[in-house]
């Protein structure tokens, strides 16, 4: 598992840094305004339901289902049963994605309210989701066959994939946006054009293991049931974190102007380290924990959850206590331009800070949730968001007022933490999670080790506005200086105290 973590985790980071090229691109290209307001809420709509329908429900449902086929059943079957898969899913999906685009106004209308009565910004945003909506078409379908690669151990590829929707974005950016009468549409067609990309680039591996599939519709056959009986729970619970960035984009509509642009950068910064590390080790476990269920091999399991639940602790915390104190830092070096100035880096500042007390539960939901996936169960984690949705509605309307967006930063950490802890509770309660000795001096040692790092950071880096006044090379060579050393004093700290790599590469498989 160590090896498929480092495939998925260093193409991740190739994502993740274009990503970052791409939120500069835009950020200095367009600002943080109505227009970019109106584009974010075009691009999630759409974004949202890939988490919540492919990389989300369908995955956690189809993964289990399409491992059990691969180790109990013959290879025509499992053939047939990916070619059923994939016409139902693609009938499915086309009929979704028709009515996205015509009913792309009420769409807009419900997912931003905020947005009626604001002369032009909703005109805006219904034009680009027409462009952005199909994009739930094609990557769902490389969803499904990114899946597919990951049952056989194919992990690099899918973890690849990203990368072609960042380097869309970044050229429709640079070269189609001046050459149109209205340049923020540019990344409507850019995001249009990476889904038909990612689908394409996946097909010639899905050859090479034969499994290409045959678009057969069969909705009556025995697995695609099964997963749309796994699927039906898993839709709401498995995405409530998505759920409740939503709630945050809906709220925020209602907000200032550049609130949903403040959130989205600092979501975006966020979602790096949990894209490399939650994303990628819920990537790997969940084959695993799958292939261990089909087995019976109850000990093996419970191994891979306490081997993947060290690397969220060990690494997931510096990264929360690091985003915390660099917030600052980061966005100025990153976004601030005539566009995105100083007041937006400000703001985007504030809800950096807020989301990143909750990336440590963020990474662990997408460590403990597999645990439930792979036994084919989805009701309990059901149960569990549904606590937690209501539990974030509440916290956003109570600290909405004070902190404004912020505020809804906020009520997504917390409740991603209640979340968290409900998980692995649960886990713990059913007795398919055992967690090894040790434990309690692990966490200590982690805590220490980031409360060192912390220290080092905040005394280095100064005040934000000092950031703000110097030249863009400064702030990169003072930001990477700092971040180095603040990496280096982490991994010192918990080397002083005992923790060296076996604490890392414990249970690989």
């Amino acid at each position: 598992m160590f090896r498929s973590l480092a495939k998925v985790g260093s193409n991740t980071l190739l994502s993740r840094i274009l990503g970052f090229v791409r939120d500069l691109v835009v950020a200095h290209t367009f600002g943080a305004n109505a227009g970019t307001d109106a584009f974010f809420v075009a691009f999630k709509i759409p974004n949202f339901l890939r988490r919540l329908f492919a990389e989300g429900a369908f995955a956690v449902a189809f993964v289990p289902v399409l491992t059990e086929y691969k180790e109990r059943r013959s290879f025509a079957e499992l053939q047939r049963f990916v070619d059923h898969v994939a016409g139902t899913l693609g009938a499915v999906l086309l009929a979704v994605t028709l009515a996205g685009v015509l009913g792309a106004p009420v769409l807009a209308m419900l997912f931003a309210p905020g947005f009626i009565g604001s002369e032009g910004k909703l005109d805006l945003a219904v034009d680009m989701l027409r462009l952005t909506f199909p994009y739930l078409l094609f990557i769902s379908l490389t969803a499904f066959a990114g899946g597919i690669l990951n049952a056989h151990g194919r992990f690099g590829i899918p973890a690849f994939t990203p990368v072609l929707l960042n380097i869309s974005l970044i050229s429709c950016a640079i070269w189609l946006a001046p050459r149109m009468e209205r340049p923020i549409m540019a990344l409507a067609w850019g995001v249009l054009l990476a889904g038909i990309l990612q689908l394409l680039f996946q097909y010639p591996f899905l050859r090479q293991i034969r499994l290409l599939p045959r678009f057969v519709f069969a909705p009556q056959d025995e697995g695609v049931r099964r997963i749309g009986r796994l699927m039906l729970p898993a839709l709401f619970g498995v995405s409530v974190t998505q759920l409740n960035l939503l709630l945050d984009t809906l709220i925020a509509s209602f907000l200032v102007s550049g609130s949903i642009s403040w959130l989205y950068y600092s979501d975006r910064l966020m979602e790096f380290p949990l894209g490399i590390l939650g994303v990628g080790l819920a990537t790997v476990i969940l084959p695993n924990l799958s292939k261990k269920h089909a087995t019976e091999s109850p000990e093996g399991f419970s191994q891979v959850i306490d081997w993947a639940l060290r690397w969220g602790l060990l690494l997931g915390l510096p990264a929360a206590v690091g985003l915390f104190v660099l917030a600052g830092p980061m966005i100025a070096t990153l976004f601030q331009s005539a566009q995105f100035d100083v007041t937006d880096v400000a703001m985007s500042r504030q809800s950096l800070m807020a989301y990143s007390l909750g990336l440590l539960s963020f990474i662990l939901i997408k460590v403990l949730a597999p645990g439930y996936y792979s036994r084919q169960d989805t009701r309990t984690p059901v149960r569990i968001a549904v606590i937690a949705m209501f539990t974030n509605m509440v916290l956003n309307i109570l600290l909405v007022f004070p902190l404004a967006h912020a505020g809804l930063a906020l009520a997504t950490s917390l409740s991603a933490t209640l979340n968290a802890f409900l998980l692995l509770r649960g886990l713990r309660q059913a007795g398919v999670y055992r967690p090894e000795a040790g434990w309690p001096l692990l966490i200590l040692r982690a805590v220490l080790a980031s409360t060192v790092m912390g220290a080092l950071l905040y005394w280095g880096v100064g005040d934000l506005a000092s950031w703000l006044g110097m030249t863009t090379a400064d702030k990169v060579w003072r930001l990477s200086l700092w971040g180095l050393a603040g990496v280096g004093s982490y991994f010192a700290a918990l080397a002083l105290q005992g923790i060296g790599p076996r604490h890392f590469r414990a249970h690989r498989s």
